[in-house]
């Protein structure tokens, strides 16, 4: 492992207004998994794409030194002709086409311009295999779950004879079982010679797999540190990440409850689409004003379906029982009554569900009250360009203007904007799903800053969150799910890691 596979020297990518990366040096052994980590924003993503060739030579200043030779890549089948392969945040899978489709698409295996199928789905069993996966390669897409997926989309980079695989976050959204797997793949690909990238935010599954961490901040490079040669903490990791000691995670608070705003009453809902299966089963839970309440559960739980069935019935079917809001039934049968209500929901799915991401960060920030914003039904550019400037300096949204168009923004600012859009609403109530996924821990100190100057304002807040370590760290009060219900109740002093797994334990064995 002596020889360095890949050298980027003095790497400087400017886009209109910003520097996203300034004189950046990354040197990756042959054979390691080199972590790159970093606040969002501060040019993981650039750096790896200014390498796999997304952003061609000539777009950037500096060097890429790949297998003893400067590189200049004009796109990316220049960089994946010579093994180096990006699987990014986002899976570039086509859902209603097979996993063989998917694997070959592009690079087909044909005869005269024909497609040879019996071929095409012999290579694609072997390759399932490397992976670990044991589907049909006639299975859709569409059929397999997202942690399967990104273990296609690592078949497909095998298929390409990878020597250089680039991982963009590629755990964000799975689940701690599908996390390991991925984990333990990259770890036994080590072992055969393969050399990884990884970019994550999980800074424990970094120091788990991880040989060099290269940590960047503000588009510079800080510092590589050696895994192997000193224990390296998450602080340290942290410190270097946001430049200054992050004694505690979370900011303190001292809540003022008052009185009950939301109570759900025995909630029912069948599933979206096994119509014939009930999936919530007498969901019972209130949230009081100033109050942080946090709902607990593993992958499938019924967390999600139960905000998205209580905001407007934007899931699932055959919806009964009672939402009060100070004591009196409210009418939340659709979106817009549901924001009348006092409701508010911020979506697990910022990208896809939250943002409309070709859209600047004003037009997103009035999308969900455009009529505060309008006169006579036609938009005010004036009035709208306040609230947009106002939201950007409360919330501290990063950009060079209200302008910027939300898909150029960092995870972090993404999210700043959906929280901005849903708080013009002015609700009483705001639902929040995982509403620090995908982001560096300094941007969740600052989402956890507003939350907190929300409740001081006398908002209720109910957020769900697959961290546990987060909802301890923010909540007053957190209900546990499992299979569809409500199975604890547990104050902030009787609430841990160990009693919420108890409680989804216990529930599991009557159930």
């Amino acid at each position: 492992m002596d020889k360095y596979i890949l050298e980027m020297r003095g790497i400087t990518k400017t886009f209109p207004g910003v520097k996203a990366l300034d004189n950046v040096n990354l040197k990756v052994r042959e054979g390691e998994i080199h972590a790159l980590v970093g606040e969002n924003g501060a040019g993981k993503s650039t750096l790896m794409k200014v390498l796999s060739g997304v952003y061609p030579a000539g777009s950037y200043d500096g060097d890429i030194v790949y297998d003893g030779s400067v590189r200049q890549f004009k796109d990316i089948s220049d960089s994946e002709h010579l093994g180096i392969i990006i699987i990014h945040q986002e899976l570039a899978l086509v859902p209603l086409l097979s996993i063989g489709e998917n694997i070959f698409l592009g690079n087909e295996v044909a005869t005269k311009g024909v497609i040879d199928w019996k071929e095409t789905f012999a290579r694609t069993r072997e390759l399932l295999a490397k992976v670990g996966l044991k589907e049909s390669p006639a299975t859709l897409i569409t059929d397999i779950g997202v942690g399967k997926q990104q273990l296609v989309e690592i078949a497909k980079a095998l298929s390409k004879k990878v020597r250089l695989l680039i991982l963009d976050e590629p755990t964000a959204s799975l689940n701690e079982t599908d996390s390991a797997a991925l984990l333990h793949l990259l770890m036994e690909f080590r072992k055969q010679g393969m050399t990884s990238i990884i970019i994550s935010h999980k800074l424990n599954e970094i120091k788990t797999v991880a040989d060099k961490i290269t940590i960047l901040r503000d588009g510079g490079t800080v510092e590589t540190l050696d895994c192997h040669n000193e224990d390296i903490g998450e602080d340290r990791i942290i410190k270097g990440m946001v430049g200054r000691d992050m004694d505690d995670r979370y900011p303190p608070r001292e809540p003022k409850i008052g009185n009950t705003l939301l109570e759900v009453k025995n909630w029912n809902v069948y599933h979206q689409h096994h119509r014939d299966r009930q999936f919530l089963h007498d969901v019972n839970f209130t949230v009081r004003a100033g109050e942080v309440v946090g709902i607990a559960g593993l992958m499938g739980a019924g967390r999600t379906e139960t905000a998205m069935s209580i905001f407007g019935r934007s899931w699932g079917h055959k919806i009964t029982g009672d939402v009060l809001m100070h004591g009196k039934p409210v009418d939340v049968s659709t979106i817009q009554k549901a924001i009348e209500a006092g409701l508010a929901y911020v979506t697990e799915d910022r990208k896809h569900l939250g943002l409309v991401l070709n859209n600047n960060i004003m037009h997103n920030t009035t999308l969900a009250n455009l009529p505060a914003v309008a006169n006579g039904g036609v938009i005010d550019g004036h009035r709208e360009r306040e609230v947009a400037t106002d939201y950007r300096k409360r919330l501290r949204i990063r950009s060079h203007s209200i302008y910027q168009e939300t898909v150029n923004l960092s995870g972090g600012n993404q999210q700043k904007v959906v929280l901005s859009k849903w708080l013009f609403t002015n609700p009483e109530i705001l639902i929040l799903d995982e509403p620090t996924r995908g982001i560096d821990v300094g941007a969740k100190y600052e989402i956890y800053s507003i939350i907190n100057q929300l409740a001081a304002e006398g908002k209720g807040i109910l957020m769900i969150s697959s961290e546990m370590p987060e909802l301890l760290g923010t909540c007053d009060r957190i209900y546990v799910m499992n299979e569809g219900r409500i199975v604890a109740e547990l104050p902030k002093g009787e609430a841990s890691q160990e009693s919420i797994m108890r409680a989804i334990m216990r529930s599991g064995e009557k159930h």
